[in-house]
């Protein structure tokens, strides 16, 4: 991989973590708040069966969406800065343009002198004869 994509890949993920440390914050406050006035009455579940097969497909989905949202993410921002590189090449090209539009009508203005100072040698020569 690019240096580019994995930098990308880099912000991405630092972003997701930023994000999910916000996110795990204010649930953290919520709970501490809605926690500190409940009473609560436990009863004992002897079932120790646990599905572990669901927990496990939970977590490789929750992994999976993950990867998929750091994987598009990262694909964004490849496309904007290859937008932003087309970008700058449009700019290019259209200062060139405008500076062969400048040389033409230098080079017509040119010319149209050149024209005229043969029209005038012309002129001339045919008086002199």
């Amino acid at each position: 991989m690019a240096k580019t994509e994995l930098e990308a890949k880099v912000d991405a993920v630092t972003s997701e973590i930023n994000f999910l440390r916000t996110l795990y914050a204010a649930e953290l406050s919520q709970v501490h708040d809605s926690v500190t006035n409940t009473s609560v009455v436990l009863t004992m579940d002897n079932n120790r069966d646990l599905n572990l097969e669901g927990i496990i497909q939970d977590v490789k989905a929750q992994l999976e969406l993950c990867a998929q949202r750091s994987k598009m993410e990262a694909e964004y921002k490849e496309l904007q800065k290859t937008a932003e590189g087309h970008g700058d090449s449009i700019k290019n090209s259209k200062a060139e343009i405008a500076e062969l539009n400048r040389r033409i009508q230098r080079l017509k203005a040119e010319i149209e002198n050149l024209k005229k100072q043969v029209g005038r040698s012309c002129a001339s020569s045919d008086l002199g004869l």
